[in-house]
């Protein structure tokens, strides 16, 4: 009987884990044990491109990826991981819940938006979170138009001021010369704490607010939302701002499955995990992208919710999840480079380097980086299954 690596979640770390154990089986000729891909559609959403427009584009079909590699897709969204027996079940299309048994599983099942209980937060803010909700938000924008020109039609209030805030504050503009033709946009930050980008540090935050000054984006920092309603929201002030159009960009927290397999958690939900990205406790269990925290270097820098953490872990938790359970040694996870290149709309973007964020390049330079990041580096090579297992290897993935 065929023993099963399976792999949860179709996202970055999910669809990389699962080839890179394929490569493991095709180095050694192992012809008994099947790789599984289970997530609810064979769809890599392309979450860094959710702030711009047409978020339908911003998905790709891995059907043909999982075929070349010889990955078995079943459709489904995991309900529970029962670890003292080895498996998992799964609610299919029909809303049928079914078994899967593992004999080493990959858990890459992502993260969400995290909402706070907000008055009024579920029934009326808009999100970028996911695919779903950044079409939502797009499909309102294009109904604006033919609204009454009012001020609170035309404010959008944005409410956090950290990465995922920056980008749609900054590329918003941009978007809204097509929808609102001659008029000028009130665009609100949000932020609870004193500056905007708290995580991202000092280092960018020179430029990140000559960007926002040129792209007319306005700042209310020390500020937090209290409450919101159909037509706007209040802060922590007590100040109410009229807008039909209000966008929660929260914090992340990982799927709740991390909390079933791990013995301790992080802050954000997500397994912590040994060296080579395998949950303690026994089980075969591995974990990557924004499920796990791991340890990134010898500085003891750990993984972010970010892409390019979640392309390498996912490489280095399939390919151990393989070696693992063909008896083999296991490869200890270390990812020193760190960078970011955050997207500043129509100004440009800044490009820095090292987790202390230094700024190496901004502008129109950073622009064209960003670009080809999310165009070319995020996406996976064509369907073929030489090309697709040597990009697999975790020791040549992108680590920029």
């Amino acid at each position: 009987m065929a023993r099963t690596i399976l792999v949860v979640g179709s996202g970055f770390a999910g669809l990389w884990a699962a080839l890179a154990a394929a490569r493991v089986l095709d180095q050694h000729s192992v012809m008994d044990v099947e790789v599984a891909l289970v997530s609810p559609q064979p769809q890599l959403a392309l979450r860094p491109r959710l702030h711009e427009g047409d978020p339908a584009a911003w998905s790709t079909d891995i059907s043909p990826h999982l075929q070349a590699a010889g990955i078995r897709y079943i459709q489904g969204a995991v309900q529970r991981v029962h670890r003292q027996d080895s498996h998992v079940e799964l609610a299919g299309a029909d809303g049928a819940i079914q078994s899967v048994a593992y004999d080493r599983l990959v858990l890459a099942a992502g993260s969400a938006m995290h909402r706070p209980a907000i008055p009024g937060l579920e029934q009326y803010a808009y999100s970028i979170d996911q695919a779903a909700d950044a079409a939502e938000l797009d499909a309102h924008l294009k109904t604006l138009a033919a609204r009454p020109d009012t001020p609170s039609r035309n404010t959008f209030v944005i409410a956090g001021a950290g990465f995922t805030g920056i980008e749609l504050a900054c590329e918003l503009p941009g978007r809204l010369q097509t929808m609102l033709p001659g008029v000028q946009p009130r665009i609100v930050l949000v932020e609870q704490e004193a500056a905007v980008g708290p995580d991202l540090g000092g280092g960018p935050r020179p430029v990140i607010e000559q960007a926002l000054d040129s792209l007319g984006i306005e700042r209310l920092l020390g500020q937090a939302v209290t409450a919101l309603d159909a037509g706007g929201v209040v802060l922590a002030n007590g100040e109410r701002i009229a807008s039909a159009t209000v966008i929660w960009t929260g914090g992340m927290r990982a799927s709740a499955l991390a909390a079933q397999v791990a013995a301790a958690t992080d802050a954000l939900g997500r397994a912590v995990v040994d060296a080579d990205l395998r949950v303690p406790g026994g089980g075969g269990i591995f974990a990557a992208g924004d499920a796990a925290a791991a340890i990134t270097d010898d500085d003891g820098h750990h993984t972010l919710m970010a892409c390019q953490h979640a392309l390498v872990t996912g490489r280095y938790a399939g390919h151990n999840a393989a070696c693992d359970l063909l008896g083999l040694p296991t490869q200890l996870y270390r990812q020193p480079v760190y960078v970011t290149c955050l997207d500043l709309g129509g100004w440009g973007a800044v490009f820095t380097q090292g987790w202390q964020r230094d700024v190496a390049m901004a502008g129109a330079d950073a622009k064209d980086l960003k670009i080809k990041i999310n165009t070319q580096w995020i996406y996976p090579p064509a369907p073929q299954r030489a090309q697709l297992l040597a990009a697999a290897d975790p020791e040549q993935a992108f680590k920029g």
